[in-house]
């Protein structure tokens, strides 16, 4: 589970996060839906734990600077950011000894051959694409079988293949019970299988819905979403 309660994230005068508060249960995929400036990627930092915050983050009942949080958190960031001189299965055994996970060698192969790395593996961080290095930012995290996932733009980049596998890797972790956070701006990457969507504008969640009361409801999301992000301009602090 991971519970995020009155963040707030200021730089100097402007708030970037403005008091959010939401939880996401285990085995949800919840969204944070908006325009770039809507101030995704910052909540997705605080609760990574990259930057500083006011308020209260807890990610499987750990307070998210703790290293019980850190053992069960898997990160994707929006832009990847791989060791250029490590190679795509050195970077396997790198996060294998971090985390000291043990038999991992399988569940490396297993990954690299989805995301379609298996000839790629003794290139280096630097001399792969970018839809490449996001690729091993999506095996990284997901090799130490995370219990909270973040998701940061993730299709951005990828090819329909990858783009493919990763959103069958999502539901796969969903039935795993995985607590599962997206950050992105575009709705219709996400359409299929979202539970919870909070949709951001200038630092707030201006309104939260679950896919169940919208079934239900025959509530128009796209119409909400362009509602609330049109109504005034996006600040341009973080995305």
């Amino acid at each position: 589970m991971l519970n995020v309660s009155h963040l707030t994230k200021k730089y100097n005068r402007f708030i970037a996060n403005n008091n959010l508060s939401f939880t996401v249960d285990d085995g949800e995929i919840a969204v944070l839906a908006g325009p770039n400036g809507a101030g995704k990627s910052t909540a997705i930092k605080c609760i990574a734990g990259l930057l500083r915050f006011d308020g209260e983050i807890e990610i499987g009942g750990y307070s998210n600077k703790s290293i019980e949080a850190k053992r069960i958190l898997g990160y994707i960031p929006e832009i990847p950011a791989p060791f250029e001189l490590l190679t795509v299965w050195e970077h396997m055994e790198f996060i294998a000894r971090a985390y000291r996970l043990d038999n991992w060698q399988e569940r490396a192969e297993m990954l690299i051959r989805r995301l379609e790395l298996d000839d790629k593996r003794s290139k280096m961080g630097k001399e792969l694409s970018k839809g490449m290095q996001q690729k091993i930012s999506i095996c990284c995290a997901l090799l130490i079988e995370p219990k909270v996932v973040l998701f940061d733009e993730p299709f951005v980049g990828l090819d329909p293949h990858a783009i493919k596998e990763l959103k069958a890797m999502l539901l796969e972790l969903k039935e795993k019970g995985v607590t599962i956070l997206i950050s992105t701006h575009m709705l219709d990457s996400v359409e299929e299988f979202w539970d919870k969507i909070l949709i951001m504008m200038n630092g707030r969640v201006e309104a939260e819905r679950e896919r169940r009361f919208v079934m239900q409801s025959g509530e128009n999301l796209e119409e909400l979403f362009f509602k609330i992000t049109e109504k005034q301009p996006a600040s341009a602090a973080g995305s």
